[in-house]
């Protein structure tokens, strides 16, 4: 990739085999993941149908009472057009149910808790499949920490966490997902009237101009302001990568031994064989 250009026909191809082998390595043939009416989890069905073939691919559409009508109406096209499995699980009374006892929970509580409801759903219908559950998270909010620990950002694989939201717009053109879904604005539809890019401040195409400079670039805040970035921006978004490093990784785990997991001992899943 050239900057933020994706080489679009390559990155399929690198995509739909890293589904496949990554499944196959563990012995499954299946795959599971949640299917909101949204580009990501759009483009994940689409690469999964590919790699795995439409029948072995299980999307689960998992709607709150607040939810957009319009997301479930898209998860179906989405689904419908690339031919995957597609249910319907609302949340509504699971979450009711819990906050009854809470009723002054704010929106950040709830919809945490509703992103953690799906989860649980997708990793149940995992054992049920004996399928891996596929993550939607992308590179922006993988750094901005812009999703739930343990809800959104938990699957087995992610085959979309290193391209940028810009990517994966065009990636989705590339491979199809309908034009509705690509077109529309970003939301997680965790509650009535919410969008992202509202919710962040910025746009993605913004940040993500900045991201790839900051990450991939590894450009010097000086450099940066060069670049034409305000320096309120720049530190603002310094802040959210720094802050949100712990939802990027493992737990960490106190070292009292010589291979400590995931500092000493970090291997494949296929370690061993």
């Amino acid at each position: 990739m050239a900057g933020l250009s994706a080489n679009t026909e390559l990155l399929r191809t690198m995509l739909v085999g890293f589904v496949r082998d990554e499944v196959h390595k563990v012995g499954v043939k299946k795959a599971v993941l949640g299917l909101s009416g949204g580009i990501d989890s759009a483009l994940v069905a689409f690469i999964a149908a590919e790699a795995l073939g439409a029948e072995n691919v299980h999307a689960i559409c998992m709607p709150y009472k607040t939810s957009n009508p319009e997301s479930e109406a898209h998860a179906r096209l989405v689904a419908q057009a690339c031919g995957v499995e597609f249910s319907l699980v609302p949340i509504t009374p699971m979450v009711d149910a819990y906050f009854q006892m809470f009723p002054d929970a704010n929106n950040m509580r709830r919809g945490n808790k509703m992103a953690r409801e799906r989860m649980t759903i997708l990793f149940d219908h995992s054992a049920h499949y004996s399928a891996l559950v596929l993550g939607t998270s992308n590179k922006t909010e993988l750094l901005l920490g812009y999703g739930t620990l343990y809800g959104d950002m938990a699957s087995a694989l992610n085959p979309i966490g290193d391209l940028y939201k810009t990517q994966i717009w065009q990636l989705s053109e590339a491979m199809g997902v309908p034009g509705e879904v690509i077109e529309k604005k970003p939301s997680a539809d965790l509650w009535a009237g919410q969008t992202d890019e509202e919710e962040l401040g910025f746009s993605y195409r913004q940040v993500d101009e900045l991201l790839y400079r900051m990450v991939d670039l590894r450009l010097s805040r000086e450099e940066l302001i060069g670049a034409g970035f305000g320096p309120e921006f720049i530190d603002t978004i310094y802040r959210k990568v720094q802050n949100s490093h712990f939802k990027r990784r493992l737990p960490v785990i106190a070292k009292v031994s010589n291979r400590t997991i995931d500092r000493d001992f970090r291997y494949s899943r296929d370690w061993g064989k």
